[in-house]
């Protein structure tokens, strides 16, 4: 099984199928995103002609948000898919949060949150947009002392029970408006429904996968990944090579008619690499701490025919046009051809505005 090339196609990076970021973003089902801006990059090269003002203005319009779901971090949703994306998730993301802050004086009542979300319900009705200090401020205000760590906290819950989502940019700084405002309502999953949307999503875009990728991308239970993968039946092919079995998806491309050398620059969390437990497929173990460290920091990487062979990093200066590169091995190499691509690639969108 080819998983470098099978993955190059299904994660759009290769003949990518979708010419606006919000398709782009509901076909991967959710993106991780920390960094706001090289996740701006993540979808830019899964779609067709992207450029930073296409995926800015999705944002800025609602089509997707970029909120706290699946995991306890920063992802990328297409509006109609956060309500029940929450509802699977929600209890798992609250359960770390909660956890995380025992012993650490960031423990906070449910009163307490009550409170903060009707503070919040009332500060942003009427189709408002406000960055983390400006709700701070209003909290302050109202008696809730809050600091940076515990604001965190109030905002993450409220994100989680659905009460806000990302609003419009204010300049490069993230705000928060309320979901109810912002999002359309959407009919209602059940549970089985959403195990099975959210199975479809990721395994006709991270084909071929495993049961503990999908476990570990999704957040899920053991029990409730098992579920979704039962649900999918006939639409999901399991495969068997080097002791595991891998599945892939019936909406998945599996062949391309020429198999022409790539070379792709991947921002820092990428989903070609943090989609997945298991990465050695694509990078060989002793090169992870060049990719990733333990601590779950992700670098941004160059792919060459789907393999992970080295580093990149962006302009030092804004408007900047020199990017650096490394490569894992000093034999490894490249087209320079397709480097100078890949690097006037992402030159070429982040000077789009």
């Amino acid at each position: 099984m080819k998983i470098p090339a099978i993955r190059l196609l299904n994660q759009q990076l290769l003949k990518p199928l979708f010419s606006t970021p919000k398709e782009v973003v509901s076909w991967m089902g959710a993106m991780q995103a920390q960094d706001a801006g090289m996740v701006k990059w993540a979808v830019g090269i899964r779609t067709k002609a992207g450029t930073l003002p296409m995926v800015e203005k999705a944002l800025q319009r609602g089509e997707i948000l970029r909120t706290h779901v699946m995991r306890p971090t920063w992802h990328l949703v297409a509006a109609e898919d956060i309500r029940w994306m929450l509802k699977l998730s929600a209890p798992h993301v609250k359960a770390a949060n909660d956890s995380y802050a025992k012993g650490r004086d960031l423990e906070i009542t449910e009163e307490l949150y009550k409170r903060s979300h009707n503070l919040l319900e009332k500060i942003l009705c009427g189709g408002k947009s406000l960055t983390k200090q400006e709700i701070t401020d209003q909290f302050l205000q109202a008696g809730i002392q809050v600091d940076v760590h515990r604001m965190n906290r109030f905002v993450a819950r409220a994100e989680l029970e659905g009460i806000v989502c990302s609003g419009e940019a204010k300049g490069s700084k993230h705000t928060y408006a309320l979901l109810e405002e912002r999002v359309p309502p959407v009919p209602e999953l059940t549970k089985d429904e959403a195990l099975a949307r959210l199975g479809r999503n990721y395994f006709r875009s991270h084909t071929p996968a495993t049961l503990q990728d999908f476990i570990w991308w999704s957040g899920l239970s053991t029990t409730e990944a098992r579920q979704a993968i039962y649900l999918l039946g006939a639409s999901l092919t399991a495969e068997t090579w080097n002791g595991q079995t891998w599945y892939l998806h019936e909406d998945s491309r599996t062949s391309m008619k020429t198999a022409a050398s790539s070379l792709h620059l991947l921002p820092s969390y990428d989903e070609y690499l943090l989609g997945y437990k298991d990465r050695t497929d694509v990078l060989p173990k002793e090169h992870y701490p060049k990719a990733f460290t333990n601590n779950g920091l992700f670098f941004p990487i160059i792919l060459s025919n789907g393999e992970v062979t080295g580093n990149w990093s962006k302009p030092a200066k804004k408007g900047g046009k020199h990017l650096t590169h490394s490569f894992f091995r000093s034999e490894t190499l490249a087209e320079d051809a397709l480097l100078n691509r890949g690097k006037e690639a992402y030159l070429q969108f982040i000077s789009s505005l």
